[in-house]
Protein backbone atom coordinates (compact mmCIF):
# COMPACT_ATOMS: atom_id res chain seq x y z
CA UNK A 1 0.00 0.00 0.00
CA UNK A 2 1.21 3.12 -0.66
CA UNK A 3 1.31 6.22 1.90
CA UNK A 4 -0.29 9.39 0.55
CA UNK A 5 1.77 12.01 -0.37
CA UNK A 6 0.64 14.31 2.38
CA UNK A 7 1.69 11.50 5.05
CA UNK A 8 5.51 11.33 3.45
CA UNK A 9 5.47 15.11 3.38
CA UNK A 10 4.25 15.49 7.18
CA UNK A 11 7.08 12.89 8.43
CA UNK A 12 9.46 14.80 6.61
CA UNK A 13 8.08 18.43 8.09
CA UNK A 14 9.20 16.57 11.46
CA UNK A 15 12.62 16.14 10.75
CA UNK A 16 12.92 20.18 9.38
CA UNK A 17 11.43 21.82 11.99
CA UNK A 18 13.56 19.22 14.46
CA UNK A 19 16.45 20.65 12.63
CA UNK A 20 14.72 24.50 12.91
CA UNK A 21 14.97 24.53 16.58
CA UNK A 22 18.18 22.53 17.12
CA UNK A 23 19.40 25.52 14.98
CA UNK A 24 17.90 28.17 17.09
CA UNK A 25 19.59 26.20 20.35
CA UNK A 26 22.76 26.30 18.75
CA UNK A 27 22.53 29.88 18.02
CA UNK A 28 22.35 30.58 22.00
CA UNK A 29 25.07 29.23 23.35
CA UNK A 30 28.68 28.51 22.29
CA UNK A 31 28.51 25.23 24.25
CA UNK A 32 27.52 21.83 22.13
CA UNK A 33 26.46 19.25 24.71
CA UNK A 34 26.59 15.37 23.72
CA UNK A 35 24.41 14.75 27.30
CA UNK A 36 20.76 15.49 27.87
CA UNK A 37 19.15 15.55 31.00
CA UNK A 38 15.05 15.38 31.24
CA UNK A 39 13.54 16.16 34.78
CA UNK A 40 10.27 14.99 35.62
CA UNK A 41 7.72 16.33 38.41
CA UNK A 42 9.56 18.11 41.46
CA UNK A 43 13.09 17.16 39.72
CA UNK A 44 13.98 20.19 38.33
CA UNK A 45 16.63 21.63 40.93
CA UNK A 46 19.51 20.08 39.73
CA UNK A 47 18.77 22.59 36.01
CA UNK A 48 19.26 25.67 38.66
CA UNK A 49 22.51 24.74 39.93
CA UNK A 50 24.32 24.70 36.16
CA UNK A 51 27.31 26.50 35.47
CA UNK A 52 27.80 28.72 32.34
CA UNK A 53 24.33 27.88 31.85
CA UNK A 54 21.95 29.32 28.89
CA UNK A 55 17.82 29.30 29.88
CA UNK A 56 15.67 29.27 26.85
CA UNK A 57 11.67 29.18 27.59
CA UNK A 58 9.95 26.21 25.57
CA UNK A 59 8.19 28.85 24.41
CA UNK A 60 11.13 30.50 22.61
CA UNK A 61 11.76 27.55 20.67
CA UNK A 62 10.33 27.06 17.41
CA UNK A 63 7.57 24.31 17.41
CA UNK A 64 8.55 23.32 21.08
CA UNK A 65 5.28 21.80 23.01
CA UNK A 66 4.77 24.33 26.00
CA UNK A 67 4.22 21.90 29.92
CA UNK A 68 1.18 22.62 31.38
CA UNK A 69 1.86 20.09 34.60
CA UNK A 70 2.95 21.53 37.90
CA UNK A 71 6.03 21.22 38.38
CA UNK A 72 7.43 21.30 35.21
CA UNK A 73 8.99 24.58 34.64
CA UNK A 74 8.99 24.73 30.92
CA UNK A 75 12.88 25.75 30.25
CA UNK A 76 15.60 24.11 28.51
CA UNK A 77 18.71 25.00 30.13
CA UNK A 78 22.16 24.13 28.36
CA UNK A 79 25.09 24.25 30.90
CA UNK A 80 27.72 22.40 32.56
CA UNK A 81 27.79 20.42 35.50
CA UNK A 82 31.28 19.34 36.59
CA UNK A 83 32.87 21.30 33.50
CA UNK A 84 30.62 18.61 31.45
CA UNK A 85 28.18 20.24 28.88
CA UNK A 86 24.72 19.19 29.07
CA UNK A 87 21.08 19.98 27.66
CA UNK A 88 18.87 19.71 30.55
CA UNK A 89 14.86 19.74 30.12
CA UNK A 90 13.37 21.29 33.04
CA UNK A 91 9.88 19.29 32.47
CA UNK A 92 8.54 17.97 30.11
CA UNK A 93 4.91 16.86 28.33
CA UNK A 94 2.49 14.28 28.22
CA UNK A 95 -0.03 12.61 26.51
CA UNK A 96 -2.68 13.50 29.09
CA UNK A 97 -2.07 16.97 28.03
CA UNK A 98 -3.60 16.41 24.80
CA UNK A 99 -0.58 16.16 22.49
CA UNK A 100 -0.09 13.74 20.00
CA UNK A 101 2.71 11.30 20.80
CA UNK A 102 4.77 12.85 18.04
CA UNK A 103 4.66 15.85 19.83
CA UNK A 104 5.45 14.26 22.81
CA UNK A 105 8.84 13.40 21.50
CA UNK A 106 9.36 16.46 19.30
CA UNK A 107 11.66 17.63 22.63
CA UNK A 108 13.76 14.19 22.37
CA UNK A 109 13.77 14.73 18.27
CA UNK A 110 15.10 18.40 18.67
CA UNK A 111 17.86 16.85 21.17
CA UNK A 112 19.01 13.99 18.66
CA UNK A 113 19.53 16.55 16.08
CA UNK A 114 21.55 19.07 18.71
CA UNK A 115 23.69 16.50 19.07
CA UNK A 116 22.91 14.47 22.24
CA UNK A 117 24.13 10.91 21.90
CA UNK A 118 22.93 9.68 25.46
CA UNK A 119 19.89 10.71 27.59
CA UNK A 120 19.41 10.94 31.39
CA UNK A 121 15.32 10.70 31.67
CA UNK A 122 13.89 11.28 35.05
CA UNK A 123 10.40 10.69 36.12
CA UNK A 124 8.30 10.92 39.73
CA UNK A 125 6.46 7.69 39.66
CA UNK A 126 3.96 5.81 41.71
CA UNK A 127 5.34 2.64 43.33
CA UNK A 128 3.88 -1.13 42.72
CA UNK A 129 6.02 -3.04 44.09
CA UNK A 130 5.47 -3.20 47.76
CA UNK A 131 9.05 -3.05 48.91
CA UNK A 132 9.18 0.69 47.06
CA UNK A 133 8.82 3.54 49.93
CA UNK A 134 8.50 7.17 48.63
CA UNK A 135 11.63 8.70 48.30
CA UNK A 136 13.37 5.81 47.10
CA UNK A 137 15.68 5.85 43.68
CA UNK A 138 15.17 3.47 41.03
CA UNK A 139 17.14 2.80 37.81
CA UNK A 140 14.80 1.79 35.08
CA UNK A 141 15.50 -1.73 33.76
CA UNK A 142 12.76 -1.94 31.45
CA UNK A 143 9.44 -0.64 30.89
CA UNK A 144 5.96 -1.76 29.83
CA UNK A 145 4.05 0.50 27.05
CA UNK A 146 0.05 0.70 28.51
CA UNK A 147 -0.11 4.31 26.60
CA UNK A 148 -2.03 2.35 23.69
CA UNK A 149 0.57 4.53 21.46
CA UNK A 150 3.50 4.57 19.99
CA UNK A 151 5.03 7.75 18.77
CA UNK A 152 6.67 5.76 15.77
CA UNK A 153 3.58 5.08 13.98
CA UNK A 154 3.24 6.71 10.79
CA UNK A 155 5.56 7.17 8.14
CA UNK A 156 9.34 6.41 8.70
CA UNK A 157 11.85 9.16 8.11
CA UNK A 158 15.31 6.57 7.63
CA UNK A 159 17.28 10.13 8.83
CA UNK A 160 15.49 9.95 12.39
CA UNK A 161 16.12 5.77 12.12
CA UNK A 162 14.69 2.38 11.25
CA UNK A 163 11.85 1.77 10.75
CA UNK A 164 11.62 -1.20 13.13
CA UNK A 165 14.29 0.23 16.18
CA UNK A 166 15.58 -2.93 18.55
CA UNK A 167 14.43 -1.75 22.20
CA UNK A 168 16.38 -5.24 23.65
CA UNK A 169 18.83 -2.76 25.72
CA UNK A 170 16.01 0.66 25.61
CA UNK A 171 17.72 1.07 29.16
CA UNK A 172 21.17 0.59 28.60
CA UNK A 173 22.79 -1.82 30.60
CA UNK A 174 26.28 -0.46 31.10
CA UNK A 175 24.76 2.83 32.08
CA UNK A 176 22.69 1.40 34.68
CA UNK A 177 25.83 -0.52 35.90
CA UNK A 178 27.59 2.75 36.29
CA UNK A 179 24.48 4.58 38.16
CA UNK A 180 24.30 1.21 40.77
CA UNK A 181 28.35 1.72 41.31
CA UNK A 182 27.78 5.84 41.65
CA UNK A 183 24.80 4.98 44.22
CA UNK A 184 26.71 2.96 46.06
CA UNK A 185 29.90 4.52 46.37
CA UNK A 186 27.59 7.58 47.22
CA UNK A 187 25.90 5.62 49.97
CA UNK A 188 22.23 6.02 48.00
CA UNK A 189 19.86 3.41 48.26
CA UNK A 190 18.74 1.95 45.40
CA UNK A 191 17.28 -0.68 42.76
CA UNK A 192 16.47 -1.30 39.30
CA UNK A 193 12.46 -1.64 38.48
CA UNK A 194 10.19 -2.01 35.37
CA UNK A 195 8.88 1.12 34.67
CA UNK A 196 4.55 0.77 33.75
CA UNK A 197 3.75 4.06 31.54
CA UNK A 198 -0.51 4.78 31.85
CA UNK A 199 -2.47 7.11 30.16
CA UNK A 200 -3.03 9.40 32.89
CA UNK A 201 -4.01 11.91 33.88
CA UNK A 202 -6.35 10.12 36.68
CA UNK A 203 -4.25 7.98 38.80
CA UNK A 204 -4.81 4.33 38.79
CA UNK A 205 -7.60 1.96 41.11
CA UNK A 206 -6.08 -0.48 42.91
CA UNK A 207 -7.49 -3.24 40.70
CA UNK A 208 -5.42 -1.95 38.37
CA UNK A 209 -2.50 -1.71 40.64
CA UNK A 210 -3.00 -4.87 41.18
CA UNK A 211 -2.75 -5.90 37.39
CA UNK A 212 0.44 -3.95 37.17
CA UNK A 213 2.19 -6.18 40.13
CA UNK A 214 0.87 -8.96 38.63
CA UNK A 215 2.74 -8.40 35.07
CA UNK A 216 5.62 -7.28 36.48
CA UNK A 217 5.66 -3.55 37.00
CA UNK A 218 7.74 -1.62 39.88
CA UNK A 219 6.49 1.34 39.26
CA UNK A 220 3.87 3.52 37.29
CA UNK A 221 3.65 6.80 35.57
CA UNK A 222 2.35 8.75 32.99
CA UNK A 223 5.58 9.96 31.09
CA UNK A 224 9.15 8.66 29.90
CA UNK A 225 8.30 6.04 27.61
CA UNK A 226 7.29 7.83 24.24
CA UNK A 227 10.46 9.85 24.71
CA UNK A 228 12.60 6.22 25.47
CA UNK A 229 10.92 5.23 21.97
CA UNK A 230 12.00 7.84 20.32
CA UNK A 231 15.49 8.37 21.46
CA UNK A 232 16.03 4.30 20.88
CA UNK A 233 15.13 5.00 17.33
CA UNK A 234 17.94 7.87 16.80
CA UNK A 235 20.67 5.53 18.68
CA UNK A 236 20.58 7.98 21.66
CA UNK A 237 21.51 5.35 24.35
CA UNK A 238 19.14 6.22 27.42
CA UNK A 239 19.69 6.06 31.68
CA UNK A 240 15.79 5.84 33.18
CA UNK A 241 15.89 7.02 36.86
CA UNK A 242 12.56 7.12 38.67
CA UNK A 243 11.67 8.79 42.35
CA UNK A 244 9.06 7.08 43.64
CA UNK A 245 6.60 9.94 45.54
CA UNK A 246 4.08 7.74 46.20
CA UNK A 247 2.66 4.38 46.48
CA UNK A 248 0.22 3.38 44.57
CA UNK A 249 -3.83 2.82 44.52
CA UNK A 250 -4.95 0.69 47.44
CA UNK A 251 -1.37 0.13 49.17
CA UNK A 252 -1.72 3.26 51.69
CA UNK A 253 -5.00 3.91 53.55
CA UNK A 254 -5.09 7.66 51.86
CA UNK A 255 -6.06 9.44 48.46
CA UNK A 256 -3.47 9.98 46.01
CA UNK A 257 -2.71 13.66 45.58
CA UNK A 258 -0.19 15.66 42.67
CA UNK A 259 1.41 17.86 45.73
CA UNK A 260 2.75 14.85 47.55
CA UNK A 261 4.40 14.51 44.65
CA UNK A 262 6.15 17.54 44.31
CA UNK A 263 6.53 17.08 48.03
CA UNK A 264 8.49 14.14 47.82
CA UNK A 265 10.49 15.17 44.80
CA UNK A 266 11.94 18.57 46.76
CA UNK A 267 12.24 15.98 49.79
CA UNK A 268 15.07 13.71 47.87
CA UNK A 269 16.59 16.49 45.44
CA UNK A 270 19.73 16.58 47.02
CA UNK A 271 20.26 12.68 46.75
CA UNK A 272 19.47 13.03 43.42
CA UNK A 273 21.02 15.61 42.60
CA UNK A 274 24.17 13.79 43.39
CA UNK A 275 23.45 11.19 41.32
CA UNK A 276 22.99 13.22 38.48
CA UNK A 277 26.60 14.80 39.06
CA UNK A 278 28.35 11.42 39.76
CA UNK A 279 26.77 9.44 36.71
CA UNK A 280 27.35 12.39 34.10
CA UNK A 281 30.86 11.86 34.02
CA UNK A 282 30.60 8.27 33.44
CA UNK A 283 28.39 9.02 30.53
CA UNK A 284 30.55 11.30 29.08
CA UNK A 285 33.73 9.35 29.14
CA UNK A 286 32.12 6.13 27.47
CA UNK A 287 31.26 8.38 24.62
CA UNK A 288 34.66 9.38 24.45
CA UNK A 289 35.57 5.84 24.69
Amino acid sequence: MKLRPSSKSSARDAFARAEAAAKFIRAKTKLRPQIAVVLGSGLGAFADALETATRIPYSRIPGFPLSTADGHAGHLVVGQSGGIAVAVMQGRVHLYEGYSPAEVVFPTRVLGRLGIRAAILTNASGGVNLSLKPGALVIVRDHINLLGRNPLIGPNDERFGPRFPDMTDAYSSSYRRAALEEAKRLGIEIREGVYAAVPGPSYETPAEIRYLRTIGADLVGMSTVPEVIAACHMGIRVLGISCVTNMAAGILDQPLNHQEVLDTGERVSRQFIGLLRAVIPRLAADLKA
